[in-house]
């Protein structure tokens, strides 16, 4: 007597079936295992840094440094060298800020660099650097806010239209 096991066609499509939908949650939860790691902004290396010490000239920190991520012009001009990390877990996910360095270069009135500084995430708080949002005067309003605040009338107007003619004389109405 032999024993085999006979697969009956329920058995296959099963098999098939499970083996589909395996492959697709391990293609989807391999998509979502990346994380991501973003650098922006000037990244200081001790070797230009050092090009520039205090009593250099406003052009040598230009030459060596390169353009400023920002300047300040309040009382002594400031050049502002600005980078931040950040990283997510997941594709999808808000990145978040894990390291930020703001170098500073401080001038005198003649234009000589007077001190360096070099701001950590520890030393401030966190700032964006480049904000999409643009600041507009009043206020956000809802839908419901905007249907309520021009009283019932106007909103049904502007929602379905005003009818033209006499609201007396029904047959005038377009």
């Amino acid at each position: 007597m032999s024993l085999k096991k006979r697969y009956f066609k329920s058995d296959v499509k099963f098999f098939s079936s499970a083996a589909i939908a395996i492959m697709i949650a391990s293609a989807g939860l391999a998509g979502c295992q990346t994380g991501t790691v973003l650098n922006g902004g000037y990244v200081v290396d001790q070797e230009s840094l050092n090009l520039v010490p205090e009593g250099s000239s406003r052009e040598q920190v230009l030459l060596s440094l390169g353009t400023p991520s920002t300047t300040a012009t309040f009382d002594n001009e400031v050049f502002y060298y600005i980078s931040q990390k950040r990283t997510r877990s997941i594709a999808y996910q808000k990145l978040r800020v894990v390291d930020q360095s703001v170098l500073a270069i401080y001038f005198d009135k003649d234009g000589v660099v007077a001190r360096r500084a070099n701001y950590t995430l520890q030393d401030g708080k966190v700032f964006d650097t480049i904000s999409r949002v643009t600041p507009t005067g009043g206020r956000e309003l809802t839908f419901l806010q905007q249907v309520l605040q021009g009283g019932a009338g106007s909103a049904a107007k502007s929602l379905f239209g005003t009818p033209q003619g006499n609201p007396q004389n029904p047959a005038s109405i377009q």
